[in-house]
C-alpha cells in the first residue's frame, strides 16, 4: 500500500510541476527558441500592438501550460509588464508552476469576492505577476463569458504591456474558444508524434469560428537528430 501511494505521490508530482527553463536557463537552446517565439509574436502584428495572447492546444498534455509559462517569463525579460493568468479553471496548473497560494484567483476576481489589485501576486522574476485560477468554480464558461471578464482586462491593461492566458484545451470546453474573440491573439500547441492532424485542424476551425487572430502553431517536444529538445514557431 505504501509503496502504491508513494508511485502515486510522484506521479502526481509530475503531472503538476513545471520547470521555467528560460528562467532557470536563459542561454539554452530551448530557452532560445522561446525568445524566437517571442520575436516572431512581436512581428506577426505590425499595424497593433498586441496587449493579450492565449495560449491553447487541441487536447490535453500538449505542452500549453509550459509553453505559457515560458513565454510570459521572456517577455518580462524583455522588460514588458507581464500578467499570467490561469485560465484554465478546470485544472489549474500555474500555482503550482510558480509556487503561489490559490485560495484567491481569476474566480473570485469574476465573482467580485475580491479586487484583482489585491489578488494579483508578484513572482521572484521581476516584470512577472500572475493570477492564479481560484477555486474551481462549477461554471468556468459562464465565468470567462462574463462582462467582469472584460472589465478585468481592461484593468489589466492600465498596468501591464502584456498579459497572457492559459486555457484549457479547444476540444474539450469551450473556454478557450470564449477567450479566444476577447484576446488580440492566440497560439496554439501541438505536441511532436500525439497530437493528430485532424484534432488539430478542428481546433483551428473552432478558433476560426470564434474569430480568433491566430498568431502562429508552436511544435513542442520535438527531438532533434542529436538528442536535444527544441521548440518550433511556425506560421499557421
Amino acid at each position: 500500500m505504501a509503496l502504491k501511494n508513494l508511485k502515486k505521490k510522484q506521479k502526481s508530482s509530475a503531472t503538476t510541476s513545471r520547470h521555467l527553463i528560460a528562467d532557470k536557463l536563459p542561454k539554452s537552446p530551448i530557452s532560445e527558441q522561446y525568445r524566437t517565439i517571442r520575436t516572431n509574436i512581436q512581428f506577426s502584428s505590425v499595424d497593433k500592438n498586441l496587449r493579450s495572447i492565449m495560449v491553447t492546444s487541441s487536447g490535453p498534455s500538449e505542452g500549453k501550460s509550459t509553453t505559457a509559462s515560458n513565454m510570459a517569463v521572456v517577455f518580462a525579460q524583455q522588460g514588458k509588464k507581464v500578467l499570467f493568468i490561469d485560465a484554465d479553471l478546470r485544472k489549474p496548473t500555474a500555482h503550482y508552476t510558480f509556487q503561489q497560494n490559490n485560495v484567491t484567483g481569476l474566480t473570485t476576481v469574476l465573482t467580485r469576492q475580491s479586487l484583482l489589485r489585491e489578488t494579483i501576486n508578484t513572482t521572484r522574476i521581476d516584470n512577472l505577476d500572475i493570477l492564479t485560477s481560484g477555486p474551481i468554480p462549477p461554471n468556468p464558461a459562464e465565468l470567462l463569458s462574463s462582462k467582469a471578464l472584460e472589465e478585468m482586462l481592461a484593468a489589466s491593461y492600465l498596468q501591464y504591456d502584456m498579459v497572457i492566458f492559459d486555457t484549457p484545451p479547444v476540444l474539450a470546453v469551450t473556454d478557450a474558444q470564449i477567450l479566444a474573440n476577447k484576446c488580440d491573439g492566440t497560439i496554439m500547441v501541438v505536441a511532436s508524434g500525439a497530437t493528430e492532424k485532424d484534432n488539430a485542424q478542428k481546433a483551428k476551425e473552432l478558433l476560426d469560428s470564434a474569430q480568433a487572430k491566430l498568431l502562429g502553431v508552436v511544435l513542442n517536444g520535438k527531438k532533434k537528430s542529436d538528442g536535444a529538445l527544441y521548440y518550433y514557431y511556425g506560421g499557421k
